[in-house]
């Protein structure tokens, strides 16, 4: 078995594992032993990204059809010589 050493961690978070652990008739320890398991027993969802997370936000809204300008020939450049 592995070990784990979590520093600087706040006194009222410790003060709640305590009672927590207290509660639970168990050591911090065993405690947080029993909340980190049951918080990584779970599979995370797929990652998503960024685009797919946007459209998935903004989907229930219904779409925006925007027209789409005619292209123009492509002007002569700047001449700086003059």
């Amino acid at each position: 078995m592995a070990s784990v050493t979590i520093r600087n961690i706040d006194d009222r978070l410790k003060k709640r594992l305590r009672v927590r652990a207290a509660s639970h008739g168990r050591s911090m320890e065993d405690e947080a032993r029993d909340i980190l398991r049951v918080a990584l027993s779970t599979e995370a969802p797929p990652a998503r990204n960024l685009a797919e997370a946007i459209r998935a936000r903004v989907a229930s809204f219904g779409g925006v059809v925007l027209d789409i300008p005619p292209r123009e020939p492509i002007r002569e450049p700047v001449d700086f010589d003059r």
